[in-house]
């Protein structure tokens, strides 16, 4: 077996060496094993690869909360609400339902929280008392009121679908930090998958292999990854080899990428036949550690196990993870959708995520993963400071609110304890320092050591990126 050439060869004789042997070989492997090699290579496609600038955060986790968390009852503090709860609004604004009622305040207590002072109410407690560690924007607007284009907006940054989604960018531009697993994961809801299903963690128009792949936090963590039968080892190999040399010329043929991205995610899926098994294993946590992600209670268990399987997967290399906290729009509902009861809807909602969530930030903390890793929790628009329907403003729920409302971030690269911009006083309209989806996901983009305006895919005659044609980072936000 050939040995490593010695130091000072030629690049002639060192290409000869590797061509030359199953040393090379396995050298070659080990070195794309490395996550800077790999960066490198997957970056490559890209006409001005990554990264552009020192990154804060190498990984992404990205809680997206279906329906329309109300700002209002969360993070964003209104006392006029109090002095004028039930009194008109002495206008009407174009709000989805155009059922304007009376002035309602905030259902939930609002306190100021740490060190630092952060207003959040009582609706997510838990999170209250890691409040040091967030960053709150509380003037967020978007460009629809309509849920399903609106979360296309908070995801990609168009409201029309077939555009590639920010983990899928983050996928194309980074790559993974490991050949086992996808660079981009997915977690649904347990109780469904959102409105669209597949097209809000699609690579739209870039490579197939940045899709998001989705896996389950219970039960078999991804179909069909085992056979169906026991196969013997010397038969799956020569089955994998056959298939391999027929895709190889079929492919050479036509030059698909829909099938280059077949033959990767078949190669990919034979690794996670090893890895998906081990790191989808919950039952190796210790009881704190179940204990801290609230899986060891009813009404937190299932969105603690997604937490913590999300956790498991950016430590074994995963680059962007994704979650949702809400499924498909219909009767009951089943995410943060409150038209007919806040109370009920919020409080519902906010039991099963706000225990699992503050665990995920410690967690994260106490291991040393959230100097590097950004943590996201996104909503694609807000709610209303009046009913949705005129009568008495007890026990109803509130309509879509596109004009105003609030995210928030943690981890690398920020600025803890923190809040950015501001709603008007009943809390409509952004109106100090408003920020649009472009502006978000270009401070993502930053925050990952990518300028926005560098990172481009050529399709159909025009440059397309994350940020369309516009897009500011937020620098106050940055530590």
């Amino acid at each position: 077996m050939n040995t490593f050439p010695a130091a000072g060869c030629s690049r002639r004789g060192f290409l000869q060496w590797a061509q030359s042997g199953i040393g090379a070989a396995a050298c070659l492997s080990l070195l794309l094993r490395d996550r800077t090699v790999q960066a490198d290579i997957v970056a490559s496609q890209a006409s001005d690869p990554p990264p552009h600038l020192p990154p804060r955060a190498k990984r992404v986790i990205q809680i997206v909360a279906c329906g329309g968390v109300s700002q209002i009852d969360s993070f964003d503090h209104k006392p006029a609400l109090q002095k004028h709860h039930g009194q008109s609004l002495g206008e009407k604004p174009d709000v989805f339902f155009g059922q304007v009622g009376l002035l309602r305040k905030n259902d939930w207590q609002f306190k100021q929280r740490g060190q630092s002072g952060l207003w959040i109410s009582d609706l997510f407690p838990n999170l209250a008392q890691v409040a040091d560690e967030l960053t709150i924007i509380r003037s967020m607007f978007a460009e629809t009121s309509n849920h399903t284009p609106a979360t296309f907006q908070e995801n990609t940054g168009f409201r029309l679908n077939g555009f590639p989604v920010l983990g899928a960018w983050a996928s194309y531009g980074l790559g993974c930090e490991t050949d086992e697993l996808p660079a981009f994961v997915v977690i649904p809801d347990t109780r469904g998958v959102p409105a669209a299903g597949s097209i809000n963690w699609t690579c739209g128009f870039l490579p197939a292999s940045h899709q998001g792949v989705t896996m389950r936090s219970q039960g078999t963590p991804i179909d069909d990854i085992f056979p169906a039968h026991p196969i013997a080892p010397s038969i799956e190999s020569a089955s994998h080899d056959l298939l391999y040399r027929l895709n190889q010329r079929h492919l050479q043929s036509r030059g698909d990428d829909p099938l280059a991205a077949r033959m990767h995610s078949y190669e990919l899926a034979a690794k996670m036949q090893r890895v998906v098994p081990q790191v989808a294993d919950l039952g190796c946590e210790d009881a704190a550690t179940h204990a801290l992600y609230g899986t060891d209670r009813a009404e937190t268990k299932d969105f603690g196990q997604s937490c913590l399987l999300a956790r498991r997967l950016l430590e074994s290399g995963v680059r962007f993870v994704q979650l949702f906290s809400g499924g498909a729009f219909g009767s009951p509902r089943i995410n943060w959708d409150g038209h007919e009861n806040m109370l009920q809807n919020h409080g519902r909602e906010a039991l099963r995520v706000d225990l699992p969530l503050a665990g995920l930030l410690r967690d994260l903390r106490q291991r040393g993963m959230l100097d590097d890793t950004l943590v996201l929790f996104t909503s694609e628009f807000g709610r209303t400071p009046f009913t949705q329907a005129k009568g008495d403003v007890v026990g109803e729920g509130r309509d879509h609110n596109q004009y105003g409302f609030s995210v928030w971030m943690a981890g690398a690269g920020l600025k803890s304890g923190f809040a950015y911009g501001a709603t008007d006083e009943l809390g409509m309209r952004a109106v100090e320092n408003p920020v649009h989806w472009h502006d978000f996901h270009a401070t993502v983009l930053h925050l990952l050591g990518i300028d926005h305006q560098r990172l481009t895919f050529y399709h159909n005659g025009i440059q397309r990126r994350l940020t369309d044609v516009s897009g500011t980072v937020i620098t106050d936000v940055l530590a």
